[in-house]
Parts: structure tokens; sequence; C-alpha cells
């Protein structure tokens, strides 16, 4: 299926599942290595 403008929109979606982490589970992933790492000192 494609837009007006010719977007593929399944490849959209299917290249975004392979890319890897957005950019909110990314900070989510720092966030709680910075905290395991505080609660070590």
């Amino acid at each position: 299926m494609k837009t007006k403008s010719g977007t593929d929109i399944e490849e959209v979606k299917r290249r975004n599942a392979n890319s890897g982490l957005t950019y909110n589970q990314a900070k989510e992933q720092l966030a709680r290595q910075i905290l395991k790492n505080s609660e070590r000192t």
C-alpha cells in the first residue's frame, strides 16, 4: 500500500522494525544504566 506521495507504508514499517532501539527506548536504557551505576557508589 502506498500513500498519495508514493511512500510504501509496509516498507517503512519493515525498515523501522529492523532499525534497532527507538529514541525513547535508548533513553530509558541509558537511565537504567545510570541508576544502576549510581547505586553501586
